[in-house]
């Protein structure tokens, strides 16, 4: 399995180099190409990368908007998510049931429910292929079921809206917003998950010192015994 971070910047109005695009990853395996999530930044560009499927996380414009204009491949999403397409041109759509282990393209896909937003109810992947399994949710406060998501799981890769400081609200009796990396890294501590890599980025990443917050976050993995790495857009890694 060889990952591509094709993008990885947040909802924010600031980019840089590094954290230029919508967060969006691109899985290959064998021959084929997956990308994960299509916002915003990707309208009328995400078609050179030719992808055999796309999956979506959540209907959020900067992880489905760039499918406005519809999509050459299949597209894959909850149910959820598809009622909030459901004026997008997509002609060849298709279901993830939550817990239901769905294969595409030869790699197998696990929606989990993952606490985020309450109009665009988001779920994290659990991602196989022969040795490789990750374990990939951009957006979110916790996992559900988290024990299950993580087990034997090799990468976790995260949300980076935050360092240490949180960003849940109450609306309601409902949780939204994102859990800060601190709290993620202590998710992989937990469940043994010995490698993690942080995407999707905050203000606090792209606009502040990269190498100190880089710092700041190995000496909080390595207190948990985890090793840590900030995405950036073309980063590459191989399972």
């Amino acid at each position: 399995m060889k990952l591509l971070f094709l993008g990885t910047r947040g909802e924010i109005d600031a980019q840089t180099r590094r954290h230029r695009m919508h967060t969006s990853l691109l899985v290959s395996y064998g021959n084929a190409r997956v990308m994960i999530d299509c916002g915003l930044d990707w309208l009328g560009k995400f078609e050179r990368l030719r992808p055999d499927a796309i999956v979506l996380t959540h209907a959020h414009p900067d992880h489905a908007w760039g499918l406005k204009g519809g999509a050459p491949c299949p597209v894959y999403a909850s149910e959820k998510t598809w009622h909030e397409l459901q004026h997008y041109p997509i002609k060849h759509r298709h279901v993830i049931k939550e817990r239901t282990p769905t294969k595409i393209c030869g790699i197998t896909f696990e929606a989990f429910p993952v606490e985020h937003s309450i109009l665009s109810p988001a779920v994290g992947y659990r991602l196989s292929a022969g040795r490789a399994c990750i374990f990939y949710a951009p957006d979110l406060i916790f996992i559900h079921e988290r024990n299950a998501a993580l087990n034997s799981v090799q990468f976790y890769i995260g949300d980076g809206a935050t360092v240490t400081r949180s960003f849940i609200r109450k609306r309601g009796k409902a949780l939204i917003g994102h859990s800060p990396v601190r709290t993620q890294l202590t998710w992989c501590e937990k469940e043994g998950v010995p490698r993690a890599i942080i995407t999707h980025c905050g203000s606090e990443m792209v606009t502040g010192d990269e190498r100190e917050i880089s710092a700041k976050i190995r000496a909080m993995a390595a207190e948990r015994r985890v090793d840590v790495r900030i995405a950036y857009d073309g980063m590459k890694v191989m399972l």
